[in-house]
């Protein structure tokens, strides 16, 4: 009797053990996503409601023809509107006209390419455009996105009355681990309960700001907002950003037709900077050389993926002329030398505002330039056009 007696709770003990490891693997798999910015494209700022399964594969195949997969863009999200009502038994259904395979075959599309599927959903009642939200049905909405395929879950905050943000991001984030496929979760909640002190473990990113507008500087009354705006909004949360949690000042406007080349690169330059998310946000099928040269700068994109994940800071303000710096593997630094007045200025930038010491040698290379400049001592100073930059990496 004691031998059966000893023997059935070691079972127990390996069972339990086994099923422990078994959660902490599924745990690990979670915390390797998003070890650098997600990249990848969203539907809404060019195409809003106007989606479909078309336009979803004619996109999947411009990112791979376009040299924006080769670029590092992997990741292909479809925002509201997707969706329009549910089943009997609570189900989330797709729009049968627009999407008229499925989505699971949509997203089975998507990874033949070499690509990433993702979707769109709300801890509302209802998403922005009045189609079923989440609430409620997190757990059936995980299982059901786990067995589509979906890799990258958006998650907004529209209609949510009474409720508590870090409440309902937490209960979708452990019913996406529950449901144990890997799904990048991107909290959209537009900064106003400053996510950056409680999101870390519950999402991969989280909005910082309202949504982005194709503008340089403009505001709506409803939370919208120019490129230059959200820029100022980031100047205090580098202390939040790194690996596998990224803040999110929104998605690319770059290529949408309202701002100037010069505008636009500045918009890349500092969401680079930044360590943001990229999701581009224009029509791939339709992109000027100017916008592909942009979004596919290899050199660029580096500065935004660097392994150390450090956000990009300012260090030098002198009204109309910025400096902003971040720090990179290797005892790099990408610097940003921003000029947002309206006439041609001049912008230095010292060693010491990057915290080198003075009288080091370092290279200098311009990025968007793609071409070395040459060794420099103390300091570098170069001529930036109006609302535009000159981006470096100084390597000692």
């Amino acid at each position: 009797m004691k031998k059966r007696f000893f023997i059935r709770p070691s079972i127990s003990i390996i069972a339990v053990l086994a099923l422990s490891l078994e959660f902490r693997a599924a745990d690990l798999t979670f915390e390797n996503l998003a070890r650098t910015p997600p990249m990848g494209w969203n539907s809404w700022n060019k195409f809003a409601c106007n989606v479909s399964e078309d336009l979803i594969k004619e996109t999947a195949d411009a990112l791979v023809s376009t040299g924006m997969k080769d670029a590092g863009y992997e990741y292909l999200v479809i925002d509201d509107c997707w969706q329009v009502s549910r089943d009997a038994e609570g189900n989330i259904v797709a729009d049968a006209k627009r999407f008229p395979s499925g989505m699971k075959a949509l997203a089975d599309y998507v990874h033949s390419k070499g690509l990433k599927f993702g979707l769109y959903s709300d801890a509302g009642t209802a998403t922005c455009q009045k189609r079923p939200g989440s609430k409620g049905f997190e757990e059936k909405d995980a299982r059901q996105y786990a067995a589509w395929g979906v890799d990258y879950l958006k998650y907004d905050w529209c209609n949510t009355d009474g409720q508590n943000t870090h409440e309902a991001y937490t209960k979708m984030s452990r019913a996406l681990r529950a449901a144990g496929r890997p799904i990048v979760f991107s909290i959209c909640e537009w900064g106003s309960t400053q996510p950056w002190l409680w999101a870390p473990g519950v999402g991969n990113l989280w909005r910082t700001t309202g949504d982005i507008q194709d503008c340089w500087d403009c505001s709506q009354p409803w939370g919208g907002m120019g490129v230059i705006h959200i820029i100022d909004l980031q100047t205090e949360l580098h202390p939040y950003a790194g690996p596998g949690h990224w803040n999110d000042p929104d998605m690319l406007e770059v290529g949408n037709g309202k701002m100037t080349t010069a505008e636009y690169r500045t918009h890349f330059s500092f969401w680079c900077l930044l360590a943001a998310p990229l999701m581009a946000g224009n029509d791939l099928r339709n992109m000027t050389p100017e916008t592909k040269e942009i979004l596919t700068n290899k050199e660029v994109i580096a500065v935004d993926q660097d392994p150390l994940g450090m956000q990009g800071r300012k260090v030098f303000d002198a009204g109309p002329t910025e400096v902003w710096m971040k720090p990179l593997s290797g005892a790099a630094h990408a610097v940003i030398l921003f000029n947002r007045g309206n006439v041609p200025a001049p912008v230095s930038v010292t060693w010491e505002q990057m915290g080198m010491a003075p009288g080091v040698e370092a290279q200098v290379r311009d990025l968007w330039a793609k071409k070395d400049l040459g060794p420099f001592k103390d300091r570098i100073t170069r001529t930036v056009e109006p609302h535009g930059v000159v981006m470096l990496r100084v390597q000692p």
